[in-house]
This record gives structure tokens, sequence and C-alpha cells, in this order.
């Protein structure tokens, strides 16, 4: 296959629709990643367990999962366009909420509001990735919105931290806040209209066609593999700035550093990662990614104290191994659906994946312990052989997935 730059062949329009995705997926990405570097403070301001914490992520994640099984029969009814700035709008007003929450009761009710509108999002993103852009070149376009994720570890993290340690945490909140309103007022303005799959009529009502869409068995299998995808990711992340903090002893004003340097591992990996999956095997590219991650997390869980380049290294393999796995696994599972299921079958995808990664940050809150609030934090390092296990059982569910997709011709 000729090689291709990461652009080309995309209309001017097509690389503006990239862009104002990746903008998109940036404040979600970030909303929902600032509360692991910001555990460690809100655990010790609000006087909150680690259990309670993760009912705090977890939280988020219910609600979105509910939110998008809901949403789901009427995601393929609308213009996406629409459907996007409406759930765009309520997730402003949540992570408002949160800017100006004072006690975990109220913290807790903003993430719930937050999850509810900005967890259908990712969904509704991937929609419209699916609907305007050929199979071909979707890796690519994954690869690089999917960069909103090293964009919140590069920028985003680092300054939500900066401000959380100089002005108090509400300002993270009222910072995303800021940037959001302006993506909104640029997705309104520029983005035309997607309504393609608004031509494949369909006499099934909403909640007829979110039924017949769970009852796809092709289907379900994509929705296995998406959940089992999460399920690490939500287990590991919200506790690691604890467990930097208070077992390798790395301070909270160099914790930037650390989520810096690993989404400048994430920059790196994630358009390369992109590329290949346009060009080989989309599942050995995601077994491989697999296999480092796991070997990455036994070697994180199990850090003791240690300089801090050492763990700068570390984050930044483990998140080389994550993202390998995350931008092949996505761009197999976009294919599964027909055009007019697609809408629905991505809002239940997203839906699962929350309420799978929602059990798994409550299941870690009990497996970890901690005495004090700065005494070590407890069994993270049985935490990693689990999320490790999860791990090699989602590679069998994405080694189904890629054969589904070969038999439909869509790979």
């Amino acid at each position: 296959m000729q090689k291709q730059e990461p652009l080309k062949n995309f209309t001017p329009y097509q690389k503006l629709v990239i862009a104002i995705l990746a903008l998109l997926q940036f404040t979600i990405v970030l909303d929902f990643m600032i509360i692991a570097p910001l555990g460690d403070i809100l655990m010790k301001k609000l006087s909150i367990s680690p259990s309670q914490f993760g009912l705090i992520v977890s939280s988020y994640a219910f609600s979105a999962g509910a939110s998008g099984i809901l949403a789901a029969g009427f995601a393929d009814k609308f213009d996406r366009k629409k459907i996007l700035l409406f759930f765009y709008a309520g997730f402003i007003l949540g992570t408002l909420l949160c800017g100006i929450a004072d006690n975990y009761w109220m913290l807790l009710f903003a993430r719930i509001i937050t999850g509810l509108f900005g967890g259908v999002i990712g969904s509704i993103a991937l929609a419209i990735v699916a609907d305007l852009f050929a199979v071909h070149q979707r890796g690519r376009v994954m690869g690089m919105v999917q960069m909103a994720f090293a964009g919140s570890q590069i920028l985003g993290i680092p300054a939500g931290i900066f401000m959380a340690n100089h002005f108090g945490w509400h300002s993270t909140f009222l910072m995303i806040v800021a940037l959001a309103a302006i993506i909104y007022s640029v997705v309104f303005l520029k983005m035309q209209p997607v309504m393609e799959h608004l031509k494949i009529k369909s006499d099934k009502n909403p909640f007829l066609h979110l039924w017949h869409t769970i009852n796809k068995k092709d289907y379900q299998t994509g929705f296995l593999a998406t959940a089992f995808l999460a399920i690490g990711g939500f287990m590991l992340m919200p506790f690691s700035s604890a467990f930097l903090i208070n077992n390798v002893q790395i301070s909270q004003h160099q914790l930037p550093l650390v989520f810096m340097f690993g989404g400048f591992s994430s920059i790196i990996i994630m358009p390369l990662i992109g590329r290949l999956s346009d060009k080989i095997d989309k599942f050995k590219l995601f077994a491989a990614g697999s296999l480092m991650a796991i070997l990455m997390v036994i070697i994180y869980t199990h850090l003791g104290v240690v300089p801090l380049w050492q763990v700068v290294v570390i984050n930044m393999l483990l998140f080389m191994g994550i993202m390998s796995r995350i931008i092949p696994a996505t761009t197999l599972n976009t294919s599964i659906a027909d055009m007019q299921d697609r809408g629905a079958f991505m809002s239940i995808t997203s839906s699962l994946q929350q309420m799978a990664g929602g059990i798994a940050a409550i299941a870690a809150g009990f497996i970890i312990q901690q005495d004090t609030k700065t005494s070590p934090i407890q069994h993270f390092d049985i935490l990693g052989y689990v999320v490790s296990a999860v791990i090699l059982l989602c590679i069998f569910f994405v080694y189904r997935v890629s054969e589904m997709v070969k038999k439909k011709g869509r790979d």
C-alpha cells in the first residue's frame, strides 16, 4: 500500500472536522482525566476515603452509561450536529457545577450531571468520524482525534494541577468551562449538519431501534470488547496520583512533569499507531500493545521510592502501550455497525464502557487501602495483577471483533 501523510487526501472541511472533534475530545478527556491527578488533593481537602473517591469517579461513569443507553435509540434519528451541541451544553453546565462545589456531596452531584452529558459525546464523535471518513482513512483520523488524550496530558493536566496548586482545585474546572464555551461556538458556527444516515429510512421507533441494536449478536461482541478495554484504565488511573505521592514519594509539584511526559509519549506514538492501523492487521497491533501494557502495568504497580526520571520513563512506556491498544481496537469497533445503526451502536458501546469502568473504579477503591491521608496506598500491586488479567481477556474479544470485520470486508 502506498504511504500516506496524516492529512493527505482529506478535504479542507474534513480537516476542520478533525480539528473540531479533537478539541471536543480534549475537553471531555481533560475533564475526566483531571480527577486522577487531583485525587490526592481532593481526598485531603474534602476528607474522603479511597472508596468515596472511587464513587466520585464511578458516578460519572454510571451516569454516562445510563444517558448513553437512553440516547441510543434517538442517536440515528436526528442530525448528529444538533445532538452534539445539546450534550456539549450539558457537559459545560456539569463542569461549571464541579467548579463551584465545596463539599463531597456537591461534587458527587456535579460529576453525575457532567457524566449524563459528557459521557455521550465521545460516541457521537465516533459516529461522525464513521459517517464522514472512509474505512481506509479512519485509523489516521482516530489517531489524530485520540491525540486529545496526549494534549490533555501535555497541556491540560499540568495546567490544571498548576492552577489547583496556586488558585485552588475549583479553578481547574472553571478553566475547562471557559475553553469548552469557545469550542461550542466554533461547532455551532462552522460545523455542517451530519444527516447522511437519515437518508436510510427506518420505521422503527427509537426504543425498538435500541432493542434491535442490542440484540444483534455481532454488535454484542463489540460491546464486550469495548467494555473490557475500559476496565483497566478505570481501575488504575484514578488512584495513580495518590500512589505516586504517598508510595513513590513524588511531590505534588513534580506530578505535572509525570503527566506531561506521559502525554509526550502518547503524542509520539499515536500518529504512528494510527498510520500503522491503516496498513497492517489491526488485531496484531492491538495484541502487541496489550502485551507491552501488561509488562508496564506490573512494573508500575510495584514501584517503590525511585528517582523522578525513572517514574517518568516507566509512565511514558505505560502510555505507549495503552495507546497502542486503544486506536486499533476503536478503529475495528467502528467498522462493525451498519450506517443506520451506527449512532445507537456507538451510544450503547460508550454506555457499557462507562458502566464497566464505573464498576472497575468502585472495585479498585475496595481493593486498595490507605490508613491515613498521608500513609502509603496498600495492595496497589494486587490491582496491577487484576488489570493485567483484564487486558488478557480483552485480547480475546478484540480478536473476535477483528474476525467479524474481516468477514464483512470492512478491514
